[in-house]
């Protein structure tokens, strides 16, 4: 979820406090579903990766926060690539609680 923060960052250069609100807001809670995540089913590590996939397709459609064309893409590829990654590791029994 760190590659995620650096929306904070785009919005801050943005420059509209609503902007960094809600990227805060999301971000927050991205974190929230990482954190159960890590300590509950890893199936929500895979959940946050493919909602913030989605939160990133939006922010590339919107232009929501300005000056962000590359980097919507790229996290997005990266998230999904990484939610598929874990998906097929729970598939195949990999105990990621010990």
């Amino acid at each position: 979820m760190l590659i995620a923060s650096v929306y904070i960052g785009f919005a801050v250069a943005d420059g509209r406090q609503t902007r960094v609100v809600v990227e805060s807001g999301v971000a927050a809670s991205f974190v929230v579903i990482a954190a159960a995540g890590v300590t509950e089913s890893a199936w929500l590590l895979v959940l946050g990766l493919g909602g913030h996939g989605l939160k990133d397709l939006w922010q590339h459609r919107t232009k929501f926060v300005a000056d962000t064309r590359w980097w919507p893409p790229f996290c997005l590829v990266v998230d999904w690539v990484v939610a598929a990654v874990i998906a097929v590791e729970i598939v195949a029994g990999l105990d990621f609680h010990h």
